[in-house]
């Protein structure tokens, strides 16, 4: 296997690396395809060389933010000249708000700013239909719809997925053509965005079951 084959799992030192790396060898096992073509790493060389970018992470956007930021930005630029290539990429969590320019959560803090737009918290006192109070954090399954016919392609359509988060993306006007998916906890907030071969996601599909595996077919059968 040559480095520029590799599924790099970007290290940014920010939880479940592991559980994400177990789940797409499942998925390419699943798809008949080596698990070993997978590797977590924080060098940013490797990144350079993979054919496909994960960015996992569970904690803070300032944490991610510095990380990718730290040594002069080295693996902020490797990121995102794997973007501007358009190589297969695949955000979970703050992999999916890390590509927006700021959080609420951190003040000051700069993301890659692939889209423009920002990062927010769910408002307190937000409630259901039935007007039963909803918690934050935003936590357990809940379904995503998808945006088009080519969001359906690889979120599904309608599916339920497990979700972990206080905090959703707001994409800018400008850059609203990138929602590929809507969920509903009090209000509706943007679940998934993709711009050729970028997706990324709110929820995890290292934890969603038969769903998640899924989705993590659909993005391993776009790597070469």
């Amino acid at each position: 296997m040559s480095d520029r084959a590799a599924i790099v799992v970007v290290d940014v030192g920010l939880g479940n690396l592991r559980s994400v790396e177990r789940a797409l060898r499942a998925a390419l096992v699943a798809d008949g395809r080596s698990p070993e073509m997978v590797r977590c790493t924080n060098d940013p060389g490797e990144l350079r060389e993979a054919a496909a970018l994960v960015m996992p992470g569970q904690g803070a956007f300032g944490d991610c933010a510095t990380a990718l930021h730290r040594h002069g930005g080295a693996l902020a630029k490797a990121v995102g000249e794997h973007l501007a290539a358009d190589r297969p990429y695949l955000g979970i969590c703050l992999g999916l708000q890390v590509l927006f320019e700021s959080s609420e959560e951190a003040g000051g803090a700069h993301g890659l700013g692939v889209f423009e737009g920002s990062v927010r918290r769910f408002r307190d006192g937000m409630t259901d239909a039935r007007g039963a109070r909803l918690k934050v954090p935003h936590m357990g399954w809940n379904q995503v719809i998808p945006r088009d016919d080519a969001a359906a392609a690889w979120l599904g359509r309608s599916h339920w997925y497990y979700f972990v988060h206080s905090y959703y993306v707001v994409p800018s006007t400008s850059s609203s053509g990138c929602i590929a998916g809507e969920t509903e906890h009090g209000d509706r907030f943007v679940s998934a965005v993709s711009r050729g071969r970028l997706w990324a996601v709110q929820f995890h599909p290292e934890k969603s079951q038969s769903a998640g595996i899924g989705l993590l077919r659909s993005f391993v059968r776009g790597v070469p």
